[in-house]
């Protein structure tokens, strides 16, 4: 991170995190300055297509923003980072809660990550848990969230 970057800055900071063997065929960018024809040839040189949102359309950059959003209500809104090391640490447990622990309404709701769940559903009613299992809680981001799942009781 840095507080004014530049085309050259973001040019490297592309030659840094894409590794030789990646599988991306496409980078979507807005026309911010730091976004030079000196960044696009970096990343073509890189093996990828540029891809340039059109002028004045936020629509054109739906995920990124959704995605932002929801980062900024569901974590940032409701934490002081103290520095840029406690803002890293922050998003890692929260980028690890969305992809593996968060519900997705596009999963109906589910879980990214399958989590392990009693084989044996109750007969009597759907919401008791059934014998030999509980249900534990795990705290996310000092309880801001937190995360179920099925575990089984030791005999």
């Amino acid at each position: 991170m840095t507080a004014h970057p530049t085309a050259e800055w973001t040019a490297q900071q592309f030659r840094e995190a894409i590794s030789s063997d990646h599988s991306y065929r496409f980078l979507i960018h807005d026309r911010d300055s730091i976004f030079s024809a000196e960044v696009d040839q970096t990343i073509e040189n890189l093996g990828m297509k540029v891809l340039r949102t059109p002028v004045r359309a936020p629509q054109a950059n739906a995920y990124c923003e959704r995605l932002i959003g929801t980062m900024r209500r569901e974590c940032l809104d409701l934490m002081i980072p103290f520095g840029e090391k406690h803002l890293r640490t922050i998003l890692r447990e929260w980028i690890t809660h969305y992809n593996q622990g968060r519900p997705h309404c596009s999963l109906g709701p589910g879980l990214p990550v399958a989590t392990s769940k009693p084989t044996v559903v109750s007969r009597t009613h759907r919401h008791q848990i059934p014998e030999g299992w509980q249900v534990v809680k795990k705290s996310i981001l000092s309880g801001l969230h937190h995360e179920y799942q099925f575990k089984r009781v030791a005999a």
